[in-house]
């Protein structure tokens, strides 16, 4: 049958969304001009778009905000969670408004343009989000030409002819390539992050990088931990070198089991060897395959700053901030691993915990306190039991 033919661009149209399947939006363009080709997912968090875009795990994707009022209070130098923006581009459904925020030095579009990520304003993301939920997570490219002017076939084939995130390692893409330690605190309103406010005489945690948010380094080192973060890639032996008293798996961008080709064998090795292990996001993907589980991909993936998650030993529900579009299958775990937090939104796997080893993990980000900080115990659990 043949497709259905495009809708015509609209006058004064500067940017485009192309889906694999043929679908387009036009909109407004911001940000950078140029092309860029992923995933296209949406975030449900009221705040905090600056530090959405810089996460390393949206590499690869192209993020659609539900909450319309997007850039407003600008940007600023502290709210990002790595040294670059990740995500590919976003898309939003107003236009980008002067920066409304006394902590703002550039306004959000101008930050965009900096860091080469293009934006895609005047779009119904309702509509958008809700195609999303019933289809899942699309391929699209997504365009931005001031000009107004686009290849449209061009764009098309370019979105036909990415191959998606499944199966696709980028955790060793965007890691650090070198060894590096962390003593930088949290922030306050008054002094901002706390600089070189590391314990020296704390408990070495060793942190592998897959795409690491600096707000979980943060973290570590607030709970009293000592850190040294070395690369995705990091042998056990290059681990090990560094007299780890426990190691921290991070978040990161990717299918898990591409990923696990290289790092499950070193956590596996790891966890022979009796080092205690904490994981979050996908470094509880990576556990969960290094002790025999399977991962999935999600039709759509969670992706915001309210998710309520149930904590199985009491019944205690956090609020919490996910970004995953992939998961730990539950039914693929072994005797020795047992469930210790469940999605409430659809009962999926959100923690879990070995019973033979001293490793746990959780699928969501204690670090980014929506609740706020109805998860920041999982740091205080991990540092203080290595004391």
């Amino acid at each position: 049958m043949a497709e259905a033919p495009a809708p015509a661009q609209p006058k004064g149209a500067t940017g485009v969304l192309v889906l694999a399947d043929g679908s387009v939006i036009w909109g407004k363009g911001f940000g950078a001009e140029g092309v860029a080709v992923g995933e296209v997912c949406f975030n449900t968090a009221m705040t905090g778009y600056q530090e959405v875009i810089s996460d390393p795990s949206y590499a690869g994707q192209i993020i659609t905000f539900t909450f319309p009022h997007i850039g407003n209070v600008g940007s600023n130098f502290e709210d990002v969670e790595s040294a670059n923006p990740h995500a590919l581009g976003c898309v939003v459904r107003e236009a980008i408004t002067p920066a409304a925020s006394f902590r703002s030095n550039r306004n959000f579009d101008d930050w965009m343009r900096a860091w080469g990520r293009i934006g895609l304003s005047g779009v119904d993301t309702r509509a958008l989000t809700k195609r999303i939920r019933m289809g899942g997570a699309p391929n699209a490219v997504i365009a931005h030409a001031r000009d107004g002017k686009f290849d449209m076939r061009r764009l098309l084939a370019e979105a036909r002819g990415w191959p998606g995130l499944e199966g696709m390692d980028l955790a060793s893409v965007i890691s650090t390539t070198q060894n590096y330690g962390w003593d930088d605190g949290l922030w306050t309103l008054q002094e901002g992050y706390a600089v070189h406010s590391g314990n020296p005489n704390g408990p070495h945690v060793v942190a592998v990088d897959y795409g690491m948010k600096r707000n979980i380094l943060r973290n570590l080192v607030a709970a009293g931990a000592r850190v040294t973060v070395v690369p995705a890639t990091a042998s056990y032996d290059e681990i090990m070198a560094l007299k780890p008293a426990g190691i921290f798996l991070s978040n990161g961008p990717g299918d898990p089991a591409a990923t696990g080709v290289y790092a499950v064998p070193v956590i596996q090795a790891l966890l022979n060897g009796g080092i205690p292990l904490f994981g979050i996001c996908l470094g509880h993907q990576l556990l969960g395959l290094a002790v025999g589980a399977t991962t999935v991909k999600m039709k759509q993936g969670h992706r915001g700053a309210n998710h309520p998650v149930k904590r199985l030993s009491d019944g205690r529900v956090e609020i919490t901030s996910m970004n995953h579009g992939f998961a730990v299958d539950t039914d693929t775990l072994p005797a020795t691993a047992r469930p210790t937090h469940i999605s409430l939104f659809d009962g999926s796997l959100a923690g879990l915990e070995l019973t033979d080893k001293a490793a746990f993990s959780v699928q969501y980000h204690p670090e980014a306190s929506p609740g706020p900080q109805d998860s920041i115990y999982l740091f205080e659990k991990f540092v203080g039991g290595l004391r």
